[in-house]
């Protein structure tokens, strides 16, 4: 069988969608799985193997670009896929595989897609309640009920790691806490940059050294946590928002002996790549996108306006993110750490 999945344009979401690959794996062997994506998402499906070809979408965010999408599912159309599943929920997302005349195409119900889907599937939110679950459902028949999601699992090499440590002047020696402070989605996923940096100074204290990770949006919020610092933790800690390119912070996520993250690419990353993991959710739901990995804890304070799903707080005040106070993540840190097991190069896959 040969299976187009036409993939989400978020990091986050395609980390996620990883489970789907597998699952599709699992139920077909021999399957060659090649996605549609956005540029910026290859690095990510480069280091799933269960893909074999990222098929780059040139099209921006929210462009229809019809002549782009015409010329690709001309190409599409020789190679001769038997199903597609459409991950998103927009209209324009179902138009390839129906140019493409792909026989069997699936995907929920969404936006305006009756014809363009002809395997359309009507959502039940009690039923398949996370983003992944949701994805891993389309594999299946109407209504089943799904086995445990298979975990997503990045892979990484230990030349990899080896080359971004030395890039950027990285020591092997102290443990790593990656921090992650920002979130393309908007502010109301963003935990305050001063608890982050209470956080920094409780490990730069038992001696640990701090690294910063983010895009080049997340520089600013980065280095006011690096600020708020004494200066003498400063040759410890390293912003490295905005100066990695995504191979090269997935190699040095991995090194992470833990990870505190607000909701948002970087998480699910660190999720796929096994690290100890703190999530702070605010504005977001922790069932709709929760890690997919065993050693996580959820910090959520599920309050009455919660999860409002606005980029900015409705209300101004963020409760639900300035009223997480750092010694819970304290807390969590805690209960993780003693999972950690030393990087050895079996842990690289």
């Amino acid at each position: 069988m040969k299976v187009l999945v036409v993939g989400p344009s978020w990091i986050g979401d395609m980390v996620m969608a990883q489970a789907l690959f597998l699952s599709l794996r699992q139920l077909y062997p021999t399957a060659t799985i090649d996605v549609v994506a956005p540029q910026w998402c290859a690095p990510i499906l480069q280091r799933m193997p269960e893909v074999h070809t990222h098929i780059h979408l040139a099209v921006g965010h929210g462009e229809l670009g019809l002549a782009v999408r015409k010329r690709l599912a001309r190409a599409i159309r020789a190679m001769h896929y038997e199903r597609a599943i459409v991950l998103p929920n927009s209209w324009k997302s179902a138009l390839l595989p129906f140019l493409a005349k792909i026989p069997q195409r699936t995907g929920w119900r969404g936006e305006f897609r009756f014809g363009l889907l002809n395997d359309i599937r009507y959502l039940d939110v009690s039923r398949y309640r996370s983003t992944a679950e949701r994805f891993v459902a389309l594999a299946y028949p109407p209504g089943s009920d799904l086995p445990p999601l298979p975990q997503p699992r990045l892979t990484v090499s230990p030349e990899g790691v080896a080359t971004a440590r030395a890039r950027y002047s990285l020591s092997a020696t102290e443990p790593v806490l990656a921090l992650c402070p920002g979130a393309a989605f908007g502010p109301a996923k963003c935990w305050p940059a001063s608890h982050y940096t209470t956080v920094a100074r409780h490990k730069l204290e038992q001696g640990w050294q701090v690294w910063l990770f983010g895009s080049s949006q997340d520089r600013a919020v980065c280095q006011i946590v690096a600020d708020l610092l004494p200066d003498r933790y400063a040759p410890r800690v390293f912003n490295l928002a905005g100066q990695t390119n995504l191979p090269q912070a997935i190699d040095l996520l991995f090194c992470a002996d833990a990870v505190v993250s607000n909701d948002s690419g970087l998480a699910h990353m660190a999720a796929a790549l096994g690290r100890n993991l703190v999530v702070i959710y605010g504005s977001t739901s922790p069932e709709l996108a929760p890690p997919l990995n065993d050693n996580h804890r959820i910090l959520y304070l599920d309050l009455g306006c919660s999860p409002c799903r606005k980029r900015e707080c409705p209300l101004t005040h963020l409760d639900c993110l300035h009223k997480l106070m750092p010694e819970r993540v304290f807390s969590a840190l805690d209960e993780l750490i003693p999972t950690t097991i030393p990087v050895r190069e079996t842990d690289f896959l």
